[in-house]
């Protein structure tokens, strides 16, 4: 079973080491995707600064290296513990790659993608508020806040383990954490706070509105 583990966890980690963004980047327009927006190695940056149509195919490839890494280690037979570090893996690969010097992104995409491997129920539930409030709000970011913080009552109401509560719950706050730099930043430079729930510069879609 060690053997599995390692396996599974090393895996994990260089599948989310693929750094898609920055890929998706370099061969549609020849960019480096931390020096353009935000500078951040995610979907959401791709979109606006790439295109639409290049985000979602990376928002794919990052979700995919989340649920890949969980699939492998079940498909290896571990226990849950150990399917929850290879998925783990798989986020930090993706926050601290290999292939770029071990500065990438934030996760998000990646921890959505473990979630949708380990409850794919429970995570369509939680994806469908997530829609509502971006087509709302145009918030994408608040979005995946306010889906990964029901998911654990969403896994609780329909009679998930313990485990997969408290596992949703470490990796919220662990987003969290990681994004709490740029969520002091944006306080910082927006005056008025109602942007931080309403994005006034991007449609739902994340193109620019016209001004």
């Amino acid at each position: 079973m060690i053997f599995n583990a390692v396996i599974a966890t090393v895996s994990g980690y260089l599948l989310g080491s693929i750094p898609s963004a920055y890929i998706v980047g370099r061969l549609k327009k020849g960019v480096d995707i931390r020096q353009v927006g935000g500078g951040n190695i995610g979907a959401l940056n791709t979109a606006r600064e790439i295109g639409l149509l290049p985000g979602l195919a990376v928002l794919i490839a990052d979700v995919a290296k989340g649920a890949a890494a969980v699939l492998i280690a079940q498909w290896l037979g571990l226990p849950l513990i150990w399917i929850f570090i290879a998925g783990f893996a798989a986020i930090v690969g993706h926050n601290w790659p290999v292939f770029l010097g071990f500065k990438g992104g934030k996760g998000a995409a990646t921890t959505l993608g473990v979630l949708l491997a380990l409850v794919p129920g429970e995570f369509a539930i939680s994806l469908a508020i997530m829609v509502i409030v971006i087509v709302i709000t145009s918030n994408v970011r608040l979005a995946i806040i306010v889906g990964l913080a029901v998911l654990p009552l969403i896994i609780w109401q329909l009679n998930g383990s313990g485990m997969l509560i408290a596992y949703s719950l470490a990796l919220f706050f662990f987003l969290g954490v990681r994004s709490l730099p740029s969520a002091r930043e944006a306080m910082a430079n927006i005056s008025d706070k109602k942007r931080l729930i309403f994005d006034r510069e991007y449609h739902f879609w994340q193109t620019k509105k016209n001004k």
